[in-house]
């Protein structure tokens, strides 16, 4: 019998701890497949900070380092400094990329520091009980806005993309999403093009991906699914934000 798909040997055969219906392990699959497939899996470098995703070097079989919140990027800004030839990586949420983190992206955004980041969006603090998060959208109920994000007291939500694409540094920058069969497609496409373009040299790369969070948005898996297509797609539309070879992933 042929085999049609096979798991990548770039992830480990430990069960995830994710809720049920998080992406977060559509996510780890991607970024996995996407280095095996261009052969730097078995020197490529993670670096996982606080979040949901903190445990990730139980799940990548390659080296990991763990980082303090919110400093992933500074980091593997040294590791990339030091093994200028490996595929440097950092997988953050948005609560640790966006607050906490937001000095250390943006400074290694602008120096065009050759490592990828993954940015997991999903609106909101998992980890940590559901909290308003800085990519929480307007109106948005959460543990801390119950009754929605008002704008007027707590501002807008930060745009992680365009913000970061304004600068000269990134070589790459794109968001997609994992909400169906076709997203999910693009967005490893996309993945596998920030780690090529970090290979060669180009610059700093980021792939944002819209994420789900089932259990602190109080809804099933498919209604998370389709909450990130009716919701958080208007809000956050997808696409290249910035490509130095002018090209589309």
């Amino acid at each position: 019998m042929a085999v049609v798909f096979a798991k990548t040997n770039m992830l480990t055969d430990k069960p995830l701890h994710y809720c049920p219906g998080c992406t977060h392990g559509i996510i780890h699959r991607l970024v996995a497949e996407s280095l095996q497939e261009l052969g730097i899996g078995e020197t490529a470098i993670g670096v996982a900070p606080v979040g949901c995703a903190v445990f990730a070097y139980d799940y990548f079989n390659c080296d990991m380092m763990e980082a303090a919140h919110g400093r992933a990027p500074a980091v593997a800004t040294g590791i990339k400094r030091v093994h200028p030839d490996k595929a440097v990586f950092t997988y953050q949420g948005d609560g640790d990329l966006a607050s906490i983190g937001a000095a250390e992206i943006l400074h290694a955004a602008t120096r065009g520091e050759k490592i990828t980041t993954i940015f997991v969006n999903n609106a909101i603090y998992g980890m940590t009980g559901g909290q308003m998060a800085p990519t929480t959208l307007p109106g948005q109920v959460t543990t801390t806005s119950p009754y929605g994000r008002d704008v007027n007291h707590c501002g807008y939500p930060v745009k992680v993309s365009e913000m970061l694409s304004t600068l000269d540094g990134p070589a790459y920058i794109e968001r997609v999403s994992v909400h169906n069969v076709p997203a999910v497609k693009k967005a490893k496409a996309a993945i596998k093009k920030a780690f090529q373009l970090q290979m060669e040299g180009k610059g700093f790369t980021l792939v944002e991906v819209l994420s789900t969070c089932p259990t602190n948005w109080g809804m099933t898996p498919q209604e998370a699914m389709a909450w990130v297509e009716s919701n958080m797609i208007p809000h956050y539309p997808l696409g290249v934000y910035k490509d130095v070879t002018g090209g589309k992933a």
